[in-house]
């Protein structure tokens, strides 16, 4: 019999356990699905502002190309200059394929700034490397003037010589 009672007593213990243990786990459960709820509305609105800024960053990272003119800028210097020709091979870094067409299709124009700006430079200034920046910026800038003339806006990020020989 004294058996059956510690048997009862334990049945009346584990009723109590189970009930403190069900109790803790829904505070648990309700206590997490609220900080969840609240972490969530609070991430949805950054949420969106993350999506605006991929969308922003996108845009500042458009595939970005190099377009290579079809031949090299040959100019003749003025006579009197130790310099009496430049033979310059340029590749220009542009945002996006269609800008690579408006270039393709608008090559001559480019080709002719190009030419006069060279030729009316100072060999003597394109022998140093601030002078060769400096005409790199300035070629930058006529040929981003022919697409904002030809397209509407223009997409040129940089100017690289490939090739730059004087003699």
């Amino acid at each position: 019999m004294a058996e059956l009672e510690q048997e009862g007593g334990e049945g009346k213990k584990s009723p109590k356990k189970l009930i403190i243990i069900i109790v803790a786990a829904v505070i648990l459960l309700a206590v997490g699905g609220g900080v969840t709820f609240f972490l969530m509305k609070g991430d949805s609105s950054k949420g969106e502002k993350v999506e605006h800024v991929d969308e922003d960053e996108a845009a500042a990272h458009a595939e970005k190309l190099y377009f290579d003119m079809s031949k090299p800028i040959v100019v003749d210097f003025p006579k009197g200059a130790t310099v009496k020709h430049g033979r310059i091979t340029v590749s220009i870094l542009v945002e996006g394929a269609e800008t690579i067409e408006v270039l393709k299709k608008n090559e001559p124009m480019m080709r002719n700034n190009l030419l006069m700006l060279i030729g009316a430079q100072d060999p003597a200034n394109l022998n140093t490397r601030e002078g060769k920046e400096m005409l790199a910026k300035a070629m930058l800038d006529d040929v981003t003037a022919v697409l904002i003339k030809m397209a509407g806006k223009g997409q040129v990020k940089e100017i690289f010589f490939t090739s730059f020989v004087m003699q």
